[in-house]
């Protein structure tokens, strides 16, 4: 299984427009952050999680040409922005298959009405297939097992996913033991980790390695980052040995 790191920033992204911030203005490649999204592969097999505003040039950067389906994690509009960006996709393949909690396709109608329509459909909009995630209910992608993990994003409801070995968690700020327990034995774990400071519903940084600690998984990566983190490459000597900053373009190879 393949993890590429499709955008791993926070909301604004970095840098935020018109900021002046050091990170901002950074010349490391890997403080620049889209928003948060991950491209998953194996076998014959690819998924997104989540397309938030950047997705279509998260998908010409990753020279991505198809995919079978995408997976929402909440219906924020810096996981959902770019809906309407699957188009390229939808004129080649038909209808996209579709992955979410019954309230975020709720809100997605509402959002991109023309792509959910039913009748009367502009010719030129894209097509879905919709497929409700149910909490503690497991389904199968391609010969692969995926499990919802459920949190809170302050008081919204998110769901996290864990493939096999690999779970991807982000705009975390609470998780049940019983959701938690869903995730012991992994090789990578990605989770949110937001700032320095603490958030009313997100990670900050010691947040974030509390729950490592507690998962116990090999490998664990951290994502939404936003400026107030600090440097990539000052962080980085602060993690432990096992945990590590995403970034942009980063992938990882989950055996």
């Amino acid at each position: 299984m393949t993890v590429t790191f499709l955008g791993t920033g926070t909301s604004q992204g970095i840098p935020i427009i018109g900021s002046n911030h050091p990170v901002c203005l950074s010349d490391d490649f890997r403080d620049k952050r889209l928003r948060v999204s991950v491209l998953i592969s194996w076998e014959n097999a690819t998924y997104v999680i989540d397309c938030g505003p950047d997705f279509r040039q998260q998908m010409l950067r990753a020279n991505c040409s198809y995919i079978d389906g995408i997976l929402f994690t909440h219906e924020h509009a810096d996981h959902t922005a770019g809906l309407d960006d699957i188009r390229p996709f939808y004129f080649r393949q038909g209808d996209i298959d579709t992955y979410a909690h019954k309230r975020v396709f709720g809100e997605l109608e509402r959002r991109f009405d023309y792509i959910f329509a039913t009748e009367n459909k502009y010719p030129g909009a894209p097509g879905v297939i919709k497929h409700e995630v149910v909490n503690h209910e497991s389904f199968n992608l391609k010969g692969v097992t995926i499990t919802p993990i459920n949190a809170f994003h302050y008081k919204l409801q998110v769901f996290g996913y864990r493939f096999s070995d690999f779970a991807y968690l982000t705009d975390v700020k609470t998780i049940e033991p019983a959701e938690r327990a869903k995730l012991k034995g992994l090789k990578v774990l990605v989770i949110n980790a937001l700032r320095i400071q603490e958030h009313i519903s997100h990670f900050s940084l010691q947040e974030a390695l509390e729950f490592i600690e507690d998962i116990q998984p090999e490998k664990a990566y951290l994502t939404h980052i936003s400026h107030l983190l600090g440097f990539h490459a000052e962080v980085s000597k602060t993690l432990p040995e096992n945990v590590f900053l995403a970034y942009d373009t980063l992938t990882i190879n989950v055996i």
